[in-house]
């Protein structure tokens, strides 16, 4: 007997992503290049809309960087912040806020700060009383500490489905806390948010152009999850928040 290929594009079916929360616009400079433009390899994938961030902005220079994204037509920007400078940041995330911009990023992994530096505990207070949503990378189980007690929209980006049961616990006290999907990979991780905290807590990431878009297409396609839940996922709850 022959064996069968395995073909992702055929279990991801029709499903399209609305709003792919968790794409990067530039480049890192210890890291190659990205195989294409992160538009090119959304629309291969029928991802239709993107939250994105400047990398410039995050690793060099924050206005020019996000006055970057801010020209860049049909995307929802999303601006970048330096942790190691917070009160720059502050300053930059009034200024975006009185442009329009709805979201911010934080990168502190790439910056090297930690999640008990007064600087991520300064820009979380700040950007919830401005009313912006802050998506964060960095290990959920320390991060998530910062954003607590301020009423205010985060997206975990990087939450890990071994961290799951940590963002569960931490999220169950601040409704505020949402987590993108893009390492959620494991067999029953989507199910088990949307049973304990309710799929309007998760939002499609890619992480395009540097990680790949099929496996979160994947699991999100081949989900427990009902029509309306998975178009939640899929985008409409990063429009609610974006």
């Amino acid at each position: 007997m022959i064996p069968s290929t395995f073909d992702a594009n055929r279990l991801i079916g029709d499903l399209e992503v609305t709003l792919d929360v968790d794409v990067l616009a530039g480049a890192y400079p210890d890291r190659d290049a990205p195989p294409g433009p992160f538009t090119k390899i959304l629309a291969e994938h029928r991802i239709r809309a993107a939250a994105v961030a400047s990398l410039r902005g995050a690793l060099f220079d924050m206005r020019s960087g996000n006055d970057e994204v801010l020209t860049l037509s049909d995307v929802v920007p999303v601006g970048a912040l330096d942790l190691r400078d917070p009160l720059g940041s502050v300053r930059e995330l009034e200024r975006l806020a009185g442009a329009g911009v709805r979201a911010v990023r934080l990168f502190p992994d790439e910056q090297g700060v930690e999640a008990g530096f007064p600087s991520v505990r300064h820009v979380a207070r700040k950007a919830a009383e401005a009313g912006l949503t802050v998506l964060t990378g960095g290990d959920v189980r320390r991060f998530w500490q910062p954003f607590a007690g301020w009423g205010g929209s985060v997206v975990f980006l990087d939450t890990h489905f071994y961290h799951l049961g940590d963002f569960l616990v931490a999220a169950a006290d601040e409704p505020g806390f949402h987590t993108s999907t893009r390492l959620l990979n494991s067999p029953d991780a989507l199910e088990t948010v949307a049973a304990t905290l309710g799929a309007d807590r998760m939002l499609y990431g890619s992480r395009t152009p540097y990680s790949e878009p099929v496996v979160p297409l994947l699991r999100l396609a081949t989900s427990g999850l009902d029509a309306a839940q998975i178009a939640a996922v899929a985008g409409g709850n990063a429009r609610r928040l974006l």
